[in-house]
C-alpha cells in the first residue's frame, strides 16, 4: 500500500503547523509552511480546505492571519489527517462497497492479508499524533524495540 501524496503532504503541513502553535500566538501563513515543506502553495490551499471544512483547522484572515490547530496536536490522530483529505487506508484493490477486485467481482486469493494489513495501518495511525510527529517520540520507540 501506497499513501499517496494528499495525504503525505497533508501530514506534513500539520506537523509543522503543530510544531509552530506555541511559539506565537498569531496563526500560520500557507505560505510559510510551504516554503519550509516544499510543497505547492496552491495544493496545500486544496488540502486545508478539506482539513477546515473536517474541523482539524481553524482561520484567520486579514493581517497576520493564516491557520491554527482546532484542536490540540495530542488530540488530532494521524489517521484523522489522512481520511479529512480523502485518501483511503486500504491495501486491497477491491472496491469499498464490498466488490471483489476480480472480474466476476470476486475476492482476490490474497484478500484478507491486504485487508488486515490495512486494518494494522489504520488501527497504528489512529494510534499516533501529532505530538508524537513532532514530539520524536516514533524513533524513539523504534529504538527501543
Amino acid at each position: 500500500m501506497r499513501l499517496s501524496t494528499k495525504g503525505r503532504y497533508a501530514v506534513m503541513a500539520m506537523a509543522d503547523l503543530a510544531r509552530r502553535e506555541g511559539e506565537a500566538a498569531r496563526a500560520v501563513a500557507l505560505a510559510d509552511i510551504a516554503a519550509r515543506q516544499e510543497i505547492s502553495l496552491s495544493y496545500l490551499e486544496q488540502l486545508f480546505a478539506r482539513l477546515r471544512r473536517k474541523g482539524l483547522v481553524k482561520s484567520a484572515r486579514g493581517p497576520g492571519g493564516g491557520y491554527r490547530l482546532a484542536r490540540t496536536a495530542g488530540e488530532t490522530s494521524i489517521a484523522e489527517i489522512v481520511h479529512a483529505v480523502d485518501e483511503p487506508l486500504r491495501a486491497t484493490r477491491c472496491s469499498a462497497a464490498g466488490k471483489g477486485c476480480m472480474t466476476k467481482g470476486e475476492r482476490c486469493l490474497t484478500h484478507d492479508l491486504w485487508a488486515d494489513l490495512g486494518q494494522q495501518i489504520e488501527t497504528y495511525l489512529s494510534s499516533v499524533t501529532l505530538a508524537d510527529v513532532i514530539g520524536g517520540r516514533l524513533r524513539a520507540a523504534r529504538r527501543a524495540a
